[in-house]
C-alpha cells in the first residue's frame, strides 16, 4: 500500500524514532507553522533544526546523509580524471576522492556553524564540471596520446606527474580566483541584484545543458560494456522508482519494546548505492570466474574488478590532505571566466536549496542576512576546495534536502555528524582506494541516470512559465539549441577563434565551449529583453512561495543567529545593522524586491509528485 501523502507532496514515512515526546510540523505556508504544534500529524517532524537527537541517531542519520551524497561526490573526481589524464592512475584517483570527501566535510561544518545554519550538506558541484572540461579540452591542455595507453604510463615518472599536476594547478588557481566573486556577492549582499533578473527561462537551459553536455562522458564509460552499464541503470531505476514504497524490516532494540523490528524504506533512501554495490559484486564474480576477458584489447576488459587491484595495497591507511598538495596553483584567465559561469549557477541553485531546506526542516524562511552569509561561506568553501586541490568547488546538495523530507529529522546536528563522517572518510586512504576499483561500465550506468536527472531538473523549471506562449517556446528552444550547436562547432574548429589577443582567444574558447554558459547567456538576454508579462515569464509563480517576512523574529534568531554568543556581542554595536551578513542587519522594506531573496520555486515548492525527491536522493 502506498504511503499517505503530506501536503508537501512528500511520502509520509520515516525511520521509527522511539522516545520522542513532541514533533515539529513542516511549515504549511510561507511564514512557517508552529514548530511545537500537535496538529497535522502527517506533517510532523521528529526533530526540528535546533533539536539534538540522541547521539546514536545523529551518527546513523549522519552516515545516511553521507551515503545519499556519495554518488554525486564520487562522480566528480572520476569524471575529472579523464581531463587530467589520470585514467590509468588509480592511486592518484583515490587521493582525489579522499580529498573531495575531506573538503566537503570541512565546508559542511562551516556552513552549518557559521553560514546559513540550516541542515544542508555541502559537496562537489556539477556546475563547475562543464567549464572545467572545456578548459581541459583546449589544445594546450589536451592529454598527450601516450597517457591514454596503460602500457605506456608510468605513474611514478616525473614526466607523467608533471602532465596531470600542471592541469590540476591551473584548475586550482582558476577556482580560487573565481570563488572570490562568490565571496564578494555573498558577504556584500549583492545576491539580490542577481536574483532580480534571473527567472525560469534562464535557469532551465543553464541546468539542463549541464546534464546534456556530459552525455559523451556517460556514453564513453558505459560503452566499455553495455551489458554491465544497462544492468546498473536498470537496478537504480528499479530501486528508486518501482521499489521505493516497499519497506524492509530491520531489527531494533529499545528499552520499552526490547528487541523488535522496524520498517525502513531503504530502496527510496539509497537506490544508487545499492545499484552500484550489486553491479560491482556481479562484476567481481564475473572476474573471479574469468567470464570477462583478461586481454586489455578485448571488449569488456574494463568491467573487471582486478584491473586496479594493487591500488588498495599501495594506498596508505591514513593520509591527511593539505592545501597545495599538488603544487603551487596557477591562474588561467580563460579558466576564471569559465568558472564564473558555473559559480553564478551554483549560487542561484543554493538560494533555492536554502528555502527548501528551511521548509522541510521546520524552520522559518531564511532571512536576508542568513542567505548572504550562506552564499559567502559557499564561496569560502570553493576557495578551500581550490586550495586543497579537488579540481572542483562546493555547493549545497539538493538530494540531501530531499532526504530531510523522507527521514523527518531536520536537526542540523545530524549534518554536523555527517560532516565529521566525511572528514574521517577523507583521512582513511584505503576507503578512497576502494572506490577507484568500481568498474568503468558501472560508473557509466550510474552516469546515465545521474546526468539524465540533472537535465530533467532544469526542464522542470518551465512548469512556472506559460509554455503556451510562443515567446517562451522561442527563448527556451533557441537557448537549448545554441547551447549545443555553438560549443560543438567550436570543439570541431578550435582554431576558428583568432582575435589576435591570445588571452582573449582563450577566454572565448572556454566560454563558447561551455554549453551551460552559451545556453544560459541567451536565455538571460532574451528573457530580459523580449517583451513579456511577469506571469508569462513565470516570475510571479517563481517568487511567490517565500516572501522575506521572518527577519528578526525570536524563532528566526534561534535558527539563523550566529553561535558561541557572537549574536550578543554584535548586538552591542550599532554599526552591525549596516553589515549585510550580520544577524542584527535589517533592510528596509522598500528595498526588498520580490525576486531578490525568494527561492527558486522549482526547489522551494515540492512537487505534488514525489518523483523528483526520489530522483534527488538517487543522485
Amino acid at each position: 500500500m502506498a504511503p499517505e501523502k503530506t501536503s508537501d507532496g512528500l511520502d509520509n514515512y520515516a525511520f521509527t524514532v522511539d522516545g520522542v515526546d513532541r514533533f515539529c510540523d513542516l511549515p504549511e505556508n510561507k511564514n512557517g507553522s508552529d514548530c511545537f504544534s500537535e496538529e497535522g500529524d502527517s506533517n510532523k517532524l521528529a526533530y526540528c533544526v535546533t533539536d539534538i537527537p540522541p547521539w546514536y541517531l545523529c551518527i546513523f542519520l549522519g552516515i545516511q546523509h553521507y551515503l545519499t551524497a556519495f554518488g554525486g561526490i564520487i562522480a566528480i573526481p572520476l569524471i575529472l580524471s579523464q581531463g587530467l589524464c589520470l585514467q590509468h592512475d588509480g592511486l592518484t584517483q583515490s587521493h582525489l576522492i579522499s580529498t573531495i570527501f575531506f573538503v566537503s566535510g570541512v565546508c559542511t561544518l562551516l556552513q552549518v556553524t557559521f553560514g546559513v545554519r540550516l541542515p544542508i550538506l555541502q559537496g562537489g558541484t556539477f556546475t563547475l564540471l562543464s567549464p572545467t572540461m572545456a578548459l581541459l579540452s583546449m589544445p594546450e591542455w589536451t592529454c598527450p596520446a601516450w597517457t591514454q595507453n596503460a602500457s605506456l604510463v608510468n605513474t611514478s615518472s616525473p614526466e607523467f606527474i608533471n602532465v596531470w599536476q600542471s592541469r590540476m594547478q591551473v584548475l586550482q588557481g582558476s577556482i580560487m580566483v573565481g570563488s572570490l566573486f562568490q565571496v564578494l556577492v555573498g558577504f556584500s549582499g549583492l545576491i539580490g541584484l542577481f536574483m532580480r533578473f534571473i527567472g525560469p527561462l534562464t535557469i532551465a537551459p543553464t541546468i539542463s545543458l549541464i546534464g546534456l553536455s556530459l552525455f559523451d562522458s556517460a556514453g564513453m564509460n558505459a560503452g566499455h560494456h553495455w551489458g554491465i552499464s544497462v544492468m546498473t541503470t536498470c537496478l537504480i531505476v528499479i530501486f528508486s522508482q518501482y521499489l521505493r514504497h516497499i519497506a524492509i524490516p530491520f531489527p531494533k532494540y529499545t528499552k520499552a519494546k526490547k528487541f523488535h523490528t522496524t520498517r525502513i524504506y531503504v530502496f527510496q533512501i539509497l537506490p544508487v548505492l545499492l545499484g552500484i554495490t550489486l553491479s560491482w559484486l556481479i562484476c567481481y564474480l564475473l572476474t573471479v570466474y574469468n567470464v570477462l576477458p583478461s586481454d586489455p584489447d578485448k571488449y569488456g576488459y574494463l568491467a573487471r574488478t582486478d584491473i586496479k587491484g594493487d591500488v588498495i595495497g599501495r594506498a596508505p591507511w591514513f593520509r591527511f590532505p593539505y592545501p597545495g598538495q599538488w603544487g603551487v596553483p596557477t591562474v588561467s584567465l580563460a579558466g576564471v571566466f569559465g568558472i564564473l559561469a558555473g559559480v553564478i549557477s551554483s549560487m542561484i541553485e543554493s538560494v533555492g536549496d536554502y528555502h527548501a531546506c528551511a521548509r522541510l526542516s521546520g524552520a522559518p524562511p531564511p532571512p536576508r542576512h542568513a542567505i548572504n552569509r550562506g552564499i559567502g561561506i559557499e564561496g569560502i568553501g570553493c576557495l578551500l576546495a581550490g586550495a586543497w586541490g579537488t579540481g572542483n568547488g562546493t555547493t549545497s546538495y539538493s538530494e540531501n534536502v530531499g532526504a530531510l523530507g523522507i527521514t523527518k529529522v531536520g536537526s542540523r546536528m545530524v549534518i554536523v555528524c555527517s560532516g565529521f563522517v566525511m572528514i574521517i572518510m577523507g583521512i582513511f586512504g584505503k576507503i578512497g582506494a576502494i572506490f577507484t576499483t568500481i568498474p568503468t561500465p558501472v560508473i557509466g550506468g550510474m552516469f546515465l541516470v545521474m546526468f539524465g536527472v540533472i537535465m530533467a531538473a532544469g526542464v522542470s523549471s518551465l512548469q512556472y512559465t506559460d509554455m503556451n506562449s510562443s515567446r517562451n517556446i522561442f527563448i527556451f528552444g533557441f537557448s537549448m539549441f545554441t547551447g549545443l550547436a555553438i560549443p560543438n562547432w567550436i570543439m570541431k574548429n578550435p582554431t576558428s577563434i583568432a582575435t589576435g589577443v591570445v588571452e582573449l582567444d582563450h577566454v572565448l574558447q572556454v566560454l563558447l565551449t561551455t554549453s551551460m554558459f552559451v545556453g544560459g547567456f541567451f536565455g538571460f538576454l532574451l528573457d530580459n529583453t523580449i517583451p513579456g508579462t511577469k506571469r508569462e515569464r513565470g516570475i510571479i509563480a517563481w517568487n511567490k512561495a517565500h516572501q522575506n517576512e521572518s527577519d528578526n523574529t525570536l524563532e528566526s534568531d534561534d535558527v539563523y543567529g550566529l553561535p558561541f554568543g557572537i549574536n550578543s556581542c554584535l548586538s552591542s554595536f550599532t554599526w552591525t545593522k549596516y553589515v549585510p551578513f550580520c544577524p542584527t542587519h535589517k533592510a528596509s522594506r522598500q528595498d526588498d524586491t520580490p525576486s531578490s531573496f525568494d527561492s527558486l520555486e522549482t526547489k522551494t515548492e515540492p512537487n505534488k509528485d514525489d518523483a523528483h525527491i526520489i530522483a534527488g536522493v538517487a543522485l
